[in-house]
């Protein structure tokens, strides 16, 4: 079984439950923002992912456009980062899939494909 970290006023987040329930795959979800991910649980999700860590910032999100994160990121530790997302579940890029030995993020079907059956 998979976990996955959701928003489900996102559009993109609800295409890739309906896909998981179409696929018959077995997953808990996790609400994001009332949930947030743990300082602890994104470093070891980043680690295991082999992704740079700007994949799990929502880039597209208003609060990364406010806080001008674009610029900021490169000048972060990435302590600092893992830390920044941490303190807002509304700043993890998402749907956030964790598996046993892999975590995905954002939803692109073929590699959900891939990764999930």
């Amino acid at each position: 079984m998979v976990k996955v970290l959701v928003y489900r006023k996102c559009s993109t987040c609800r295409r890739a439950l309906k896909w998981l329930e179409q696929n018959n795959i077995n997953f808990e979800e996790r609400p994001i923002v009332e949930e947030n991910p743990s300082f602890d649980e994104l470093k070891e999700w980043y680690g295991k992912s082999g992704l740079p860590l700007k994949k799990f910032f929502n880039t597209s999100g208003n609060i990364y456009k406010q806080m001008n994160l674009k610029d900021k990121l490169g000048d972060m530790s990435e302590e600092e980062q893992l830390k920044l997302l941490a303190a807002d579940g509304m700043l993890v890029k998402r749907p956030l899939v964790v598996g046993e030995d892999f975590v995905i993020t954002g939803f692109k079907e073929s590699e959900w494909e891939q990764k999930l059956k």
